[in-house]
């Protein structure tokens, strides 16, 4: 797994993706592969893309078919499985979908066990949560202030925070330890804060900023505003022209953030998303900040993991956005959090028992049958991606996807693919800077996934005919740093074909295609967002 590159606050910069494909030497769908130019048909096509030096000694399971038919147009190791990465996401959404449904809501209360006297609760209050990822600090000041409106200005007991809809297993199975404080690894609840509207859940975002003459200390902001973790500033100033060398990490095992590093006078501001050590914690470090400004004080310490007896009072609650609306951060920002949220949400869903990795993947793969995809032909062992371990070939994506356009909830799961070359972030998503220019875009609706030496593509497209495609590429083994060029020549190839001819198109330099951040999700590139 590859780290994200250092994330700048003032680095967005919403480039035109047409320019920015033109800049980096982007495709054009009349080029052509060399000596193999003249061959008219789409195998011969896709051939000569996979033939490209850059996946000498590297594997591919590639399938196109007719969408509407099934007729397999091309082929290669169809059934040879390889790692998805978050291509593993098509599955688990779908699943979610079919499962939980499209309305289906996460929902976090708060109740109250005791005897209320006057404005003084004698007892304990429970914060309790069902995996919601998208719960903002806001979300919580909510909850407060409806507890501050029952009356209540004093709890007793304790504040306890019910995170039992999910078990105790915080990481996916293979998860890489070095990736422990990055925010698309961070750990999963049933309770837990995302800090921003990209719901970036289970992480805080540390700013670094320049202090005003060299030898000061940097200025350091965390969001949300919590005493949950500290920072270990290590930081120095340098004067104006000299090194920017700021790293923000997260001590393994606490919540100890070290900043550490240089950064010069007038310099640009650090800017950087990092999970906590238990997010149960996290979100009721927060709720009790938001109970305290609201007036309500709890003169009990803060529990976690305990049951919320049956019976007790409930004060508050709030209910995520359905499922349907969810979709469009997670798919097309590739939030592998959420993806893992709802595989222990259809485990509880599924058993009655505390969301599990095991009951979600089992509930995933009762539904694929349904769909025609063979669970016993695939290895899925958590929901994101993430995890290496993961095994899917090809033909499994397009039997997946030429079945699911015959659920009555196809068409909000279309809409939460990613775009290609769709400039906003919510619309493009992970495709948002890709194939520009080419009869591809604002065609393609695809998912991306990405992992070191493992590179995926699937979705659909029409072609020169108006006809529509299902392909999946999945690309493993290679060296080179992205191979993501050799999927959009594959995809702008389909998208300019028509039934009799197809000419492949020649793909990026690997100069041009290292620009975008090699193998690295764009979603992972925060704040500039592909």
């Amino acid at each position: 797994m590859k780290r994200p590159v250092r994330r700048r606050v003032n680095a967005r910069r919403w480039i035109w993706p047409a320019v920015l494909a033109l800049a980096a030497g982007g495709l054009s769908a009349a080029g052509t592969a060399g000596a193999d130019s003249d061959r008219s048909g789409l195998p011969e096509a896709i051939d000569t893309i996979l033939g490209d030096p850059r996946m000498e000694g590297g594997v591919a399971s590639v399938v196109v078919a007719d969408s509407a038919s099934g007729d397999v147009l091309y082929q290669h190791r169809s059934s040879g499985r390889l790692m998805p990465a978050s291509n593993t996401k098509l599955l688990t959404s779908a699943a979610a979908m079919g499962l939980l449904g499209p309305g289906h809501r996460f929902t976090t209360d708060v109740l109250a066990e005791g005897v209320k006297r006057g404005r003084e609760l004698k007892g304990d209050l429970y914060l309790r949560g069902t995996g919601d990822p998208t719960t903002l600090a806001k979300d919580y000041d909510q909850l407060a202030a409806k507890v501050a409106d029952s009356g209540i200005r004093r709890v007793s007991g304790r504040l306890v925070a019910d995170d039992t809809r999910f078990d105790d297993r915080r990481v996916g199975d293979t998860w890489g330890g070095d990736d422990e404080s990055s925010y698309y690894a961070a750990q999963i609840s049933a309770l837990s804060v995302a800090p921003d509207t990209d719901y970036d859940t289970g992480t805080v975002i540390v700013e670094v900023r320049p202090g005003a003459r060299a030898g000061d200390k940097p200025r350091v902001s965390v969001t949300p505003r919590t005493d949950y973790v500290d920072i270990d500033l290590r930081a120095r100033t340098v004067a104006q022209g000299g090194d920017d060398t700021i790293a923000v990490e997260r001590r393994h095992g606490e919540n100890t953030i070290t900043v550490s590093g240089t950064v010069p006078v007038g310099g640009e501001t650090t800017k950087e998303w990092v999970t906590v050590w238990e997010p149960t914690g996290y979100a009721a470090a927060v709720f009790r900040d938001a109970l305290t400004a609201h007036g309500v004080r709890v003169g009990g310490p803060t529990r976690t993991g305990i049951r919320t007896p049956k019976g007790a009072e409930r004060l508050a609650s709030h209910d995520s956005m359905a499922l349907k609306d969810l979709l469009v951060p997670f798919m097309k920002l590739s939030n592998n959090m959420h993806a893992e949220s709802l595989t222990k949400a259809m485990g509880y869903e599924a058993t009655g028992r505390a969301g599990s990795w095991g009951d979600g993947l089992a509930a995933i793969g009762g539904y694929l049958k349904t769909v025609g995809v063979d669970p016993g032909k695939i290895r899925q062992v958590d929901g994101s991606g993430l995890s290496r371990k993961d095994n899917v070939a090809a033909e499994q994506y397009i039997a997946l996807l030429r079945s699911v356009k015959g659920e009555p909830w196809f068409d909000d799961w279309y809409a939460s693919l990613p775009v290609a070359c769709a400039p906003d972030k919510f619309d493009g998503g992970t495709l948002r800077t890709r194939m520009c220019g080419t009869p591809a875009a604002l065609n393609v609706h695809a998912k991306t996934g990405s992992l070191t030496g493992a590179s995926a593509l699937s979705g659909y497209v029409k072609d020169k005919d108006g006809r529509e495609l299902v392909f999946s590429v999945i690309l493993n083994n290679y060296l080179p740093s992205s191979v993501k060029a050799l999927e959009d020549a594959i995809v702008v190839t389909l998208a300019s074909s028509t039934k009799d001819k197809a000419v492949a198109v020649t793909p990026r330099s690997t100069r041009a295609a290292g620009r975008d951040g090699g193998d690295l999700e764009c979603s992972w590139r925060k704040p500039v967002r592909c």
